[in-house]
């Protein structure tokens, strides 16, 4: 809903789960165990895992670009050509494969020209989130100096091994600007005067950029449309853009959440000039945000959220709860697709997704949606990345929300400081999924219950996916119960295990984060494990990520 957008405009265990204080942090070792058993179905492949399901997201926004990405040429902070040199090395490390830029809403306020030429010839230009800026924010926070424009972009994107993915405004500009936009990054060198505006800033050759969102949550701050009025303007938005031998893959703006009619309402409008129009869209965005930890009390934007890092038991399992939604988001609209475009051409692109908490946990005072990752977020982004995992035919794409010092972020900065967060960790143990063979994996484990005040609540109480690479197979899981491990019997019909490895993210404290100044307070922990022929025995620990990578034979 809009309402998301405009909430920075306006200024618990309890009975019958588990006698613990308010905020305690859970010891989760000496705790009880569960049985569970895991089966990976080597002969149901189903489908390859698009490494651009491991995509990000950057919004010019807060300090994700100006003192997160980009500190300045002329900084005494190490960087490559102004980006921060030390983002650079973590994102080669998870092979990051896709970022989106510039938002977000911010997106459809942008001018993209603003951000091409000599840097001290750009504009400055009022931020779309600079009323919701307090006082003490950053002037580059709040009025865009446009250093960090297309230019910029493609070039941090080029250093960490990215496609970048472009987010068009479509509210504020006209289709013709979309259109420049194209032809300035992708038009041969020397062909045009935009290619020769792009030589003249060092990069004669053409930029190649493949992916276009058409607008930005078209249905809110995007241009609060109709979803047959969006329809239109994507159509008009497409029509005959050059690709100048670049396949170019346009991204439409689709729902918030459940807003099943938007992907209905959408894509009937889109076929009432033939279904051939269907060829026009690559994937159809769907954002989803979980952010309600009122346990059901109010559906308020604001009053509903909880802290990201003051919270109890409960907290910790609503989160969760609400993660596992994702997999009823895919599988609708996914349903609904298939009723208008019946050869599913179209695929799901989650270009946003995450936690959502209420301001306060930000480790740089004023800088707005920054917010503090902990184990929860961690286990959480697991059990989304592993949903992701498990629909590969019907997802190309997902862009965690956000990638540095914003909301769920792999990355904190502030000036020389740095630190990854537990979800950053999270990312770089599940990179082994990217471009392997999901298979059907089958996980028994007692679900996880508890008292949502006073209403009994469940949930599934252990979740993965499971990729092949030739030889090579690799498994994630999270455990979410935050005080019973799983002793799991792993099955693999029609292998052998030859040998394998660990890697595990947890903690005792559920809060466990990591900070400028302790950056290794929680960190994956690896080791070797012993195999036996087609069955491995493996303690799955309380609150906890993992991942097997185990050899075949």
């Amino acid at each position: 809903m809009i309402e998301r957008r405009e909430f920075l405009r306006n200024g618990l265990l309890t009975a019958g789960l588990l006698l613990v204080p308010k905020y305690s942090s859970f010891a989760a070792s000496g705790s009880s165990a569960r049985n569970c058993r895991v089966e990976v179905l080597l002969d149901e492949p189903l489908g390859a895992i698009s490494p651009n399901i491991y995509g990000h997201f950057t919004e010019n926004l807060g300090a994700v670009i100006y003192d997160g990405i980009w500190v300045g040429e002329k900084s005494s902070i190490p960087n490559v050509n102004g980006i921060r040199k030390e983002l650079v090395d973590q994102m080669r490390k998870i092979k990051a494969p896709v970022i989106r830029f510039p938002g977000g809403c911010f997106a459809d306020s942008y001018d993209w020209r603003d951000g091409i030429g000599p840097a001290d010839k750009r504009p400055r230009r009022t931020n779309f989130w600079e009323q919701v800026e307090p006082p003490n924010s950053p002037p580059n926070h709040k009025y865009d100096p446009n250093h960090f424009g297309t230019n910029e972009f493609v070039h941090f994107c080029k250093l960490v091994g990215s496609q970048p993915y472009l987010a068009a405004n479509l509210r504020s500009l006209p289709a013709e600007e979309f259109y420049r936009w194209v032809e300035y990054c992708n038009s041969p060198a020397g062909s045009t005067t935009l290619a020769e505006m792009r030589a003249a800033s060092g990069n004669t050759e053409p930029f190649q950029v493949r992916f276009w969102g058409v607008g930005n949550e078209s249905w809110g701050c995007g241009g609060n449309f109709t979803a047959q009025e969006y329809a239109v303007e994507f159509r008009r938005f497409t029509t005959w853009v050059p690709s100048f031998g670049q396949e170019l893959a346009f991204i439409a703006s689709g729902p918030n959440d459940d807003s099943w009619d938007w992907t209905r309402g959408f894509l009937e409008e889109i076929v009432r000039k033939g279904p051939g129009q269907l060829r026009s869209i690559y994937g159809l965005a769907l954002h989803y945000y979980a952010w309600n930890l009122s346990r059901g009390s109010t559906r308020d934007w604001n009053a509903g959220k909880g802290d990201a890092l003051k919270f109890d038991v409960v907290d910790w399992y609503e989160l969760l709860r609400q993660g596992e939604v994702m997999e009823s988001l895919i599988t609708g609209h996914w349903q609904i697709m298939g009723e208008i475009d019946r050869e599913h051409q179209i695929k799901l692109v989650v270009d946003e997704w995450g936690p959502w908490y209420r301001p306060g946990s930000e480790m740089t005072p004023g800088d707005i949606l920054e917010q503090t990752p902990t184990l929860r977020d961690a286990v959480f982004s697991g059990m989304t990345l592993d949903i992701f995992n498990q629909h590969p035919e019907k997802i190309a794409m997902a862009n965690c929300a956000q990638l540095i010092n914003c909301l769920n972020s792999l990355y904190l900065a502030h000036e020389d400081k740095f630190c990854v967060t537990p979800v950053g960790h999270v990312f770089d143990m599940y990179a082994a999924h990217q471009g392997g063979q999901s298979l059907r994996t089958v996980f028994s484990a007692p679900s996880v219950h508890y008292q949502r005040d006073a209403n009994p609540a469940s949930f599934a109480g252990l979740k993965g996916s499971a990729s092949l690479h030739d030889k090579v197979l690799v498994l994630t899981a999270v455990n979410p119960h935050v005080s019973q491990a799983c002793e799991t019997e792993i099955g693999i019909p029609g292998a052998t295990i030859k040998s394998g490895t660990a890697s595990t993210l947890t903690s005792t404290d559920i809060h466990a984060h990591n900070t400028f100044e302790q950056r290794e307070a929680i960190v994956p922990q690896s080791r070797g494990v012993e195999t036996k022929g087609q069955v491995l025995n493996y303690h799955f620990p309380p609150a906890s990520v993992t991942k097997l990578t185990l050899t075949l034979q």
